[in-house]
């Protein structure tokens, strides 16, 4: 991770959470590569776990699936991924996974790359744009809080290569009728899902 995600992701944390309260956080993608978000989230009453779909440092639930994970719908407060959707070949299956185990009024924080080179782990398919946030946040069905694009280049020399989209989504809270519509959509999109793997 390029020192400029690290620092978007510490805004984040400084804007929208509150230190005082417990927090179950998920960081999707988390393998510790060249650095981690881990130290963040180090706080009392906050619980972070890394997901990742290969064993190694930082990661806590390796899973066989990007798509599919052994995760109950709406257990966690906050999820997290940056440097991550890149690499992921259908990453709105993905997103489709995170809105799934945010609780409601939880919150997402992503970021992902706008610009830079490529940097297959095992590949390099993506570059995200507000307008592809905004998206997302219609196709997951959750509200976009705020969302930036790195204009300029970073004064840092192993970030100024980099430009990374930074965006922070809500899922609503809702009332119990849309809720058993979630839950039976999310139900079918597992078990057609489910025989999903990666190649």
């Amino acid at each position: 991770m390029h020192e400029s995600s690290y620092r978007h992701m510490a805004r984040l944390v400084d804007r929208h959470l509150e230190p005082g309260r417990p927090l179950s956080i998920l960081d999707v993608g988390s393998l510790d590569l060249n650095g981690s978000y881990r130290p963040l989230f180090d706080r009392p009453g906050w619980v972070y776990r890394g997901l990742d779909l290969t064993a190694g440092p930082n990661v806590d639930l390796v899973v066989e699936s990007a798509h599919c994970w052994p995760l109950p719908s709406g257990g966690l407060d906050l999820v997290v991924s940056g440097q991550t959707f890149e690499h992921v070949e259908l990453f709105w299956l993905t997103w489709l996974e995170m809105v799934r185990v945010l609780r409601a009024g939880g919150l997402i924080f992503l970021i992902a790359p706008s610009r830079g080179p490529q940097h297959r782990h095992p590949v390099d398919c993506w570059r995200f744009y507000p307008d592809g946030f905004r998206a997302l946040a219609r196709y997951g069905g959750v509200e976009l809080v705020e969302v930036h694009t790195d204009a300029d280049l970073d004064p840092e020399p192993a970030s100024s290569e980099w430009g990374d989209t930074v965006g922070v989504f809500r899922k609503p809270l809702v009332g119990r009728a849309r809720a058993l519509r979630r839950a039976l959509a999310e139900r079918l999109q597992r078990w057609v899902l489910g025989g999903y793997r990666e190649q």
